[in-house]
């Protein structure tokens, strides 16, 4: 891998051969973050002084990360003299900014990338043709990125997230068919399976404080193993059953998607992205079936070589 700093007077300075470095994939929230260390010599002072930008590339040029810098460390050891610069992905350029407060009547959602993302030198793969039935508030104090997230969530039922080149993709996540195998024959260092029950929704009440009316969704599975957890939602006025009923399932639907966790340790890099599905043939584990990559991070250092660590969860 290699890496190349933007400065904000718009330079572009390759960084000398990397040393070790880690990049951490979500997508979304929390950001895609990285961290990477060189060797450091004094002429890349004002550079780094003025350092706005992060490209990581492979060894074809294909980009791996683009995003912003955070910080770098110069420090002077019995090894040498190095440079650790560290930052995140886009997504931080929308956590970072607050919006001001403002109410919205029938907005799209193309108005809100274009009032809350685009000023903020975001640019967009994909948005959804996504408008609002009802009023949309963002409260002060609120970030670009939660009026943007709310948004999405709230009328179209998905989160926006952002490729790895930077661009946001505000419309639901598709199959767009990747897929990696992994089985007895695969690099695999460890592999963990958990299963979380806290905070798992048995039960969501959505009320329309109007017509003081109320609908009830419940969890069958978790309920019949048990379980009771429940949720009261609000809605504004004149709620049709149809919307209520879609609130209260997709509470549930949020509220599972963190139930089943698989993190699993591979020797390599880069072996699968956010949104891929990887195919689990693991007898050993009893594990059989499809998964969705949620995170990933990938690691390289002279100790321990390149290892890539994979949490996937169900497709909900």
């Amino acid at each position: 891998m290699r890496g190349r700093i933007i400065t904000s007077d718009h330079r572009i300075f390759e960084l000398p051969v990397l040393l070790r470095w880690n990049i951490t994939y979500t997508g979304g929230v929390p950001c895609d973050s990285y961290g990477v260390t060189c060797v450091y010599d004094r002429t890349m002072a004002e550079l780094l002084h003025l350092a706005a930008g992060f490209l990581a590339l492979d060894e074809n040029g294909g980009v791996l990360l683009r995003g912003v810098v955070d910080e770098y460390e110069v420090k002077l050891t019995a090894a040498g003299l190095t440079v650790t610069i560290c930052g995140r992905g886009y997504a931080a350029r929308l956590l970072d900014n607050e919006s001001r407060p403002v109410t919205y009547q029938g907005a799209t959602l193309a108005e809100i990338v274009r009032c809350h993302a685009a000023p903020y030198g975001i640019s967009s793969a994909e948005i959804a043709p996504v408008s609002a039935d009802s009023v949309y508030t963002v409260a002060a104090g609120t970030s670009q990125w939660k009026a943007l997230e709310g948004f999405c969530r709230t009328y179209g039922g998905f989160s926006p997230r952002f490729r790895r080149d930077g661009l946001l993709v505000a419309a639901p996540e598709r199959d767009d068919g990747r897929r990696i195998v992994i089985d007895g024959t695969s690099p695999i260092l460890s592999c963990t399976l958990r299963e979380d029950h806290y905070g798992v929704l048995t039960e969501v009440l959505v009320i329309d404080k109007t017509r003081n009316v109320s609908y009830s969704v419940q969890n069958r599975d978790m309920l019949d193993r048990g379980g009771q957890c429940r949720r009261v939602v609000y809605t504004p006025g004149q709620s049709t059953w149809a919307a209520m009923r879609y609130t209260g399932e997709y509470q549930i639907r949020r509220s599972r998607e963190e139930e089943l966790t698989i993190e699993l340790g591979l020797a390599g890099c880069f072996p699968a992205f956010p949104g891929d599905t990887v195919r689990l043939e693991l007898e050993a584990m009893g594990l059989s079936g499809e998964y969705r990559v949620a995170e990933a991070e990938n690691t390289a250092s002279p100790e321990t070589g390149g290892v890539c660590t994979l949490i996937l969860r169900e497709r909900i």
